[in-house]
């Protein structure tokens, strides 16, 4: 992308300013970002009900979770792609429309294909890799878990910026993440670490709101993990389903934009250390 410059969160960030970026991007965009992922939370969680992988949270025993994560695997990797293919939507999204007027989230669902496949590829890699970096990080337990899962995080976000704006090319995706990371090495852990505990705490919050009609009160879902158990017997209830969709809705699209700002932010300084 030549124009790659003119894009509105092309440059070098604080923690601050990544926030309050990330927070102005959101809101500009905020109706075509939000609707496109509550669409995919809406289907995601109505082919969890027909594929009965909600079943899975009744389980107690690890055993019998594995037993049956065996028998659902295949609806389990429908889930999965259709969920990477509307992130890869998202992200063609964020890093297009502002340099594009032409570019809308329609137009996006198939100009995206082409970075799909490769995405995939990267993806089916990452896990793997993930897998032998947490299996390491657990020879340093909690601590070496929580790093090496942030770690991969980090990778992960950098992946598809990098096709989009760079090429198709997995060779060199993976070698110009990996450089991309590892040459700011901590600030990109970091932000992301700041990141994801900022999502998983709106997150939690977002579901105890959302669990208050059919618990009648969020306090003795905390203090009574039974009653907790129970509420997923309304997974199938319809008002259930839309607030459950719209919670996730209103986390999902950070992500895009977040990881536009960690791959602008890395080629930024790039830039600025190539022509000082």
């Amino acid at each position: 992308m030549e124009n790659i410059k003119e894009h509105p969160l092309y440059k070098k960030y604080t923690l601050d300013s990544v926030m309050s970026s990330l927070w102005e991007f959101y809101k500009k965009n905020f109706l075509v970002l939000f609707l496109t992922s509550f669409f995919l939370f809406i289907i995601t969680h109505l082919l969890m009900l027909k594929f009965n992988l909600t079943e899975l949270q009744n389980y107690s025993d690890p055993m019998e979770v594995l037993e049956n994560l065996r028998e659902m695997i295949v609806p389990i990797i429908i889930i999965s792609i259709i969920s990477l293919y509307v992130t890869t939507v998202l992200q063609y999204y964020v890093i297009c429309k502002p340099i594009d007027n032409d570019t809308t989230i329609l137009s996006s669902t198939y100009k995206s294909l082409r970075y799909f496949i490769p995405y995939l590829i990267i993806i089916i890699l990452l896990s793997f890799f993930g897998s032998f970096a947490l299996a390491l990080g657990l020879l340093v337990f909690i601590v070496g878990i929580f790093f090496a899962a942030i770690y991969i995080a980090t990778l992960y976000l950098f992946f598809l910026p990098v096709l989009i704006v760079e090429g198709t090319d997995i060779g060199h995706a993976i070698a110009r993440t990996f450089s991309l990371v590892h040459k700011r090495f901590w600030v990109n852990i970091g932000w992301v670490a700041v990141f994801i505990i900022i999502i998983m705490v709106i997150s939690v919050i977002l579901s105890g709101i959302i669990l208050i009609p059919f618990s009648g009160n969020f306090l003795k879902i905390i203090t009574n993990p039974e009653e907790a158990s129970s509420i997923m017997t309304f997974a199938s209830n319809p008002l259930y389903i839309v607030l459950s969709a719209a919670a996730n809705a209103l986390c999902l699209p950070a992500l895009p934009i977040f990881s536009s700002i960690l791959y602008f932010h890395g080629r930024a300084m790039d830039e600025e250390i190539t022509n000082p």
